[in-house]
């Protein structure tokens, strides 16, 4: 599988989600993923603003989660939360459907809930990933929320937050990759933590994967390109900060 550097740099969101991460943690983590030219830094909502403020011009995205992890908040509450992202300067949002609606087949409730985030969204001009959790829901449920992203047009759907009780399974990509539109793109998130398994992804249409390991997924990268490796200090970054 012939690939650039770039070609691999730009499938990453660079995830800065863990709840214990410090300002520390989050400074060096945009700093390395503009380094290593990753697609976005996902980082939590309330480090969003100085997130888009380090990554403004230089081609990485900045993004974050809405009623994340579980999916639970009110309609009006993860709407209030995109608008306030979309104030803050993301570029990405990344929805939590609702999983108790999902498993209760309450699929009215779970459109309008995921087209209210879709239309701030969009009418903003930037993009939604529509995470599913797929370690708890059947193939019936991964099908039918595929077709109503489809329906509504997101950009991504995604396979996990990263925090349920499994993530990303090659199954799982390759029925979303079948049952969403071709408009749609499928991000893998959870359990991809090395170049063979983002290979493999690539390989099913996946353009985007969340990872936490951007840097050693990219060390690797350029070893097998035969490329120098890009120093980064990460000590530099926190003396800075």
């Amino acid at each position: 599988m012939h690939y650039t550097y770039e070609d691999i740099s730009r499938m990453i969101d660079h995830s800065l989600l863990k709840p214990t991460l410090t300002f520390s943690d989050f400074e060096i983590g945009c700093r390395m993923a503009m380094v290593f030219k990753a697609a976005s830094v996902c980082i939590q909502p309330h480090y969003l603003p100085r997130c888009a403020q380090i990554l403004k011009g230089s081609g990485v995205k900045a993004s974050t989660v809405i009623g994340f992890p579980h999916g639970g908040h009110a309609t009006t509450v993860k709407v209030a939360e995109a608008r306030q992202a979309l104030a803050d300067g993301g570029e990405e949002l990344d929805l939590v459907c609702n999983l108790s609606r999902v498993l209760s087949g309450d699929w009215d409730y779970v459109r309008q809930d995921i087209e209210a985030v879709i239309a701030v969204t969009h009418a903003a001009g930037q993009k939604v990933k529509v995470i599913f959790e797929n370690c708890y829901l059947a193939d019936q449920h991964k099908i039918r929320l595929c077709e109503i992203c489809s329906e509504l047009k997101a950009d991504w759907v995604k396979t996990s937050t990263g925090y349920g009780t499994g993530g990303a399974t090659m199954d799982d990509l390759r029925l979303m990759r079948k049952y969403a539109d071709p408009n749609v793109q499928v991000k893998a998130a959870g359990g991809v933590r090395d170049m063979d398994s983002l290979l493999q992804c690539r390989e099913i249409g996946v353009t985007r994967i969340g990872a936490s390991v951007t840097q050693a997924m990219l060390d690797e990268c350029r070893l097998r390109l035969k490329l120098e490796p890009i120093h980064f200090d990460a000590d530099v970054v926190s003396e800075g900060y």
